[in-house]
């Protein structure tokens, strides 16, 4: 990782953000492209229920980043969420429920699979609303990066990087996507009308600590790598996104400049 750098700081003096109109969401009762031209699929009451939470929490991600963007004097441009069943197709390739939500930096679309819910709460035993806002959240974090520049640099190093080099770069572009969804659940406490209980700030942190790749990898080989971790144990994902939802300041997630991650 390049000592002592603190390029997302310059970065973020210097990016643009803009307004976002309604909630760019895709799902297949109105967009049938996102199921790869598949039959359309009979989508159940709770399906709906899922749907219409998401698209709050979309729609309240995007009055945060407006306004921390605007505050910088930029204009913040808003990402898709596309949710789709089994597989579909992103700019950035298949789009497979196994391989979880990504966001795809190519065409700025978050891809999401109904069902990692579902999986989140039987296999990593992290249920809750608002461990899954934490997820979504997180997929917006991505989108920031790349707006301000950052997934684009840190993609420009990587490359001339050994496997375990690129992967500590990768660790510390998640951990800071997980610092930045604390950024804006920080903003929620600032909302009128909306309170954050304790219980929700122990939901969202026991789906970082799930979805750390400790866990994960004890959980699918019984063995944990530390050198091929690409986003970070639980531990760390739940400290950076704490250290954003306490500070709810962009500029204390310079995961890339930290002695410590």
């Amino acid at each position: 990782m390049p000592s002592g750098w603190h390029e997302w700081l310059r970065l973020f003096a210097r990016t643009a953000v803009g307004s976002l109109v309604g909630c760019a969401i895709a799902y297949i009762a109105s967009t049938a492209p996102c199921w790869s031209g598949e039959p359309h699929p009979q989508t159940h009451d709770s399906d709906e229920v899922e749907i219409q939470f998401l698209r709050r929490v979309l729609a309240d991600t995007e009055d945060a980043w407006l306004d921390i963007f605007r505050k910088a004097g930029r204009r913040y441009q808003e990402p898709t969420l596309v949710l789709f069943s089994r597989i579909t197709h992103s700019a950035c390739g298949l789009a497979k429920a196994v391989t979880g939500p990504f966001y795809c930096t190519l065409d700025q679309k978050i891809y999401l699979d109904l069902s990692f819910f579902n999986e989140l709460k039987r296999e990593y035993h992290a249920p809750g609303n608002f461990a899954q806002a934490y997820v979504i959240a997180h997929e917006i974090g991505h989108h920031v990066q790349k707006l301000l520049g950052v997934e684009d640099k840190i993609s420009s190093l990587q490359a001339r990087m050994n496997e375990r080099g690129a992967n500590r770069l990768s660790v510390a572009l998640e951990l800071q996507a997980d610092c930045l969804a604390g950024v804006w659940a920080s903003s929620l406490r600032r909302r009128p009308g909306v309170v954050l209980m304790p219980e929700d700030i122990d939901e969202a942190l026991r789906a970082t600590r799930a979805l750390g790749d400790d866990t994960i990898q004890r959980l699918e080989t019984g063995t944990v790598i530390l050198d091929s971790f690409t986003h970070g144990a639980g531990d760390q994902r739940a400290r950076w996104f704490k250290r954003g939802l306490d500070t709810g300041e962009v500029e204390q997630c310079n995961t890339f400049g930290a002695s410590d991650l």
